[in-house]
């Protein structure tokens, strides 16, 4: 999964420069373009600057599809199990995804998910 190159597609959707996300989140430039060509990888934090500054949810910087939108614990089916195996069709589908991509990461991009998911079930 390459971030970089996922905020600079959303922000030229936007058609927004560089410089217009440094004035909505506050981050310089140089590291915006240091994200976006892969020279560095933004914490969570960051990230989540740079969704507000997109006008877009934090998880569409990780996959564009909404049907493979993140399945909250909440809103599993009470007779769903406690495994954390798929339960429908777009669940398969996601996880296949996020399965596929993975697959394609190396160790930093991997870790760096791992922390993400953490974060984001520790809310």
């Amino acid at each position: 999964m390459d971030i970089g190159a996922r905020l600079r597609k959303l922000r030229e959707d936007k058609h927004l420069s560089q410089g217009d996300i440094e004035n909505r989140c506050g981050l310089l430039r140089c590291y915006i373009s240091r994200v976006e060509n892969g020279h560095t990888v933004p914490s969570i934090e960051t990230l989540e600057r740079l969704s507000g500054a997109l006008e877009v949810p934090l998880f569409r910087l990780f996959c564009d599809d909404l049907e493979a939108a993140p399945v909250r614990a909440g809103n599993r089916s009470p007779a769903s199990s406690d495994s954390d195996a798929p339960e429908s069709d777009t669940d398969k589908r996601y996880f296949g995804e996020v399965r596929r991509l993975l697959s394609q990461a190396g160790q930093q991009e991997r870790k760096f998910f791992l922390n993400m998911a953490r974060r984001f079930t520790t809310r």
